[in-house]
């Protein structure tokens, strides 16, 4: 249950920090409003399930057998943790770019949208790579495991960007501003430079 509820924190962490996924789902909730936003952040969930499905299924067997693959995507996941962790530090406050009101192309438009945002999302990508790997316990089945923790993954993206489109006026002052942007980016740095530090001295 601890290595659930560490996993939920960290991947409730990625979801939250500043991104392309946040900065798609505020310009939508600004333009169209919070019900414009639904297949945009559709579309951000089902595009990190295609990652997951690609990246996490590929390693299962290797992570399994080989205690060597398991530490060295340990340590890069860990490394790539703090690189956030400096990069959000770095970061500027988000710069929205709100396009003139005209045909938004409905539900499928922003879906699809969201779904090649994701895909080429290096964040979700090296997530899905590097970390969450380790939440998988090589002696369970890792189906059932993977199933689990795919679909909080995806359920924590549905909640927490709808929680920024519901709020996009409040959040977009708060995160454009450059004292907010600055306590938003360094309190999500912070929170990665935690979890690099947990997850190298992780062990199986």
């Amino acid at each position: 249950m601890h290595v659930y509820l560490l996993f939920l924190l960290m991947a409730g962490a990625t979801v939250l920090s500043p991104g392309p996924g946040v900065v798609m789902t505020l310009s939508n909730a600004l333009q169209f409003g919070a019900r414009g936003t639904m297949g945009g952040v559709l579309g951000i969930a089902t595009g990190a399930l295609v990652v997951a499905v690609i990246s996490a299924t590929s390693l299962g067997v290797l992570l399994a057998t080989s205690a060597a693959a398991f530490t060295t995507l340990k340590f890069i996941g860990a490394a790539y943790l703090v690189y956030l962790g400096i990069r959000l530090w770095r970061a500027p406050p988000l710069q929205l770019e709100i396009s003139a009101a005209g045909d938004d192309g409905g539900f499928g438009k922003r879906f699809v949208e969201g779904i090649t945002m994701q895909l080429t999302n290096p964040k979700v990508v090296l997530f899905f790579l590097s970390i969450f790997p380790q939440f998988i316990d090589p002696s369970a089945s890792y189906a059932a495991q993977f199933a689990v923790l795919v679909l909080t993954y995806c359920v924590l993206v549905v909640g927490i960007h709808l929680m920024y489109a519901v709020f996009a006026r409040r959040a977009k002052r708060w995160l454009t501003s450059a004292r907010g942007g600055r306590i938003m980016n360094r309190a999500a740095g912070t929170t990665f430079f935690f979890f690099g530090g947990v997850l190298a001295t992780a062990s199986r």
